[in-house]
Parts: structure tokens; sequence; C-alpha cells
């Protein structure tokens, strides 16, 4: 089965919860960005890296808005499922962006990445890469893969939500940006059943089809009865 699950923000402990002990060999759990394993490049963290890659059940995760992007791009990408993936270790890979998965039968439709409300600060700690914001060339790239698949998918994968999906938000009165717009002509154009994003850390259904996660891992396909 296929699992999906939040930010992780290099926590291990997401992997010990109760519900990630249920996942079996053959299951893929699917983080929808901010992964944060990938940071300092030091010894602790490929240790981390290899205890992660030796979990029964393979890891995926989503670029975000809190990455090190001078380290993901030392990894070169490969084909897997249909699509490119950048391989960490044997079981645990990048979705990249734009990319179209078939796990199980069923397709994936991945666009990681963000913008984030405080680059001023962080990129003076060099904590902020500007390889977290889509290019209008990935933006590009995506639509036309979406568009070689008959714009249909069964889900879509994102860091950020759709501007529809942030709408569903009263309240927090937050100015969309340029990812949300772009993921909203997404929202217009192609068909799917179930679209999961993580950035604003809740797990929370926005609507039947919209679904926020941050610590809670939950399958994919929706539960008998509600398709």
């Amino acid at each position: 089965m296929v699992y999906i699950t939040g930010d992780t923000h290099g926590d291990f402990s997401r992997f010990t919860s109760p519900a990630a002990r249920r996942l079996k060999k053959g299951d893929c759990l699917i983080v929808c960005g901010d992964f944060g394993f990938l940071w300092d490049g030091g010894k602790r963290e490929a240790a981390t890296l290899k205890k992660i890659a030796r979990l029964p059940y393979t890891v995926l995760f989503l670029d975000g808005r809190h990455e090190n992007y001078d380290l993901l791009g030392e990894y070169p990408a490969a084909e897997w499922n249909g699509g490119k993936v950048q391989v960490i270790e044997e079981g645990l890979m990048h979705l990249m962006r734009g990319e179209i998965y078939t796990i199980e039968h069923e397709t994936y439709f991945a666009f990681g990445g963000g913008e984030s409300p405080d680059p001023g600060l962080r990129s003076d700690a060099k904590t902020w890469w500007e390889e977290e914001t889509p290019t209008a060339g990935e933006m590009l790239a995506a639509r036309r893969r979406l568009e070689e698949a008959g714009n249909k998918v069964d889900y879509i994968l994102t860091h950020e939500p759709s501007g529809k999906a942030r709408g569903y938000m009263s309240g927090r009165g937050e100015a969309l940006n340029g990812v949300n717009v772009f993921l909203n002509t997404l929202e217009d154009t192609v068909e799917y059943r179930r679209w999961f994003f993580g950035c604003l850390h809740l797990d929370k259904p926005m609507s039947k089809r919209h679904l926020a996660v941050f610590r809670d891992i939950v399958p994919a396909g929706e539960p008998a009865g509600r398709r």
C-alpha cells in the first residue's frame, strides 16, 4: 500500500510512530516536502539516511521550503516507475518536480517546492536556497507531462496547497504566492481523485479531495465505501 505523511524536518520519530510500525515490506511512505534529512552533510546525517533506507518499506519524498538544495543537487537523476527520481539510498528516493509515477497500478503526480515567507532572514543564516521556488520552466514541463497523460492522474502530491485548497482555511488571511497560483491552474485542468500537501503543518481534510497532512500517516486511497 501507499501511505502519505507531511513534513518530517529531519525528525526520525515519524518512522518509529505506531502508525509507521504498521507499514510492511512492499509498502511506500511518501513525505510531502520538508524532508529535512539532507541538511548538514555530516556523518550522523549519513547514518540516519542509511537507517531510513533499511526500513522495511520504501520512503519517497518531495522537496519543500526547508531543504539543503546544494546537497540534494549532488544526486543524479534516475528512472523509477515512469518518472525521474534521485536515489539517496536504495529504498530512499526524492520524487522530482513535475514527474508522474505509477505505483501499485495508480498514478501520482509530484510537484515539490514552495515560497518561504522569510527568505531574507534565512539567507543570512545560510538556511535558504532560491532553488526552493519552482521555475517557470519546471511549471511548463509539469503541464506538458500532465497533458501527455491526458490531464488525468489518481493522486496529486505537493508541498504547497493550491490557492483553492488554501481558500478553504477561512480566517487565516494569507495571500497566495506564485506556487499556489500555478497549482490553481491544475485544479482547472486536471482530473484527480485526491490531493495531498504538507506545508500547513495540519492533519485535516480541507475538502472531500484536498487533504493537509503533517504527523499522521494516511493511506493514499480513500476508505472503502467513499470512492
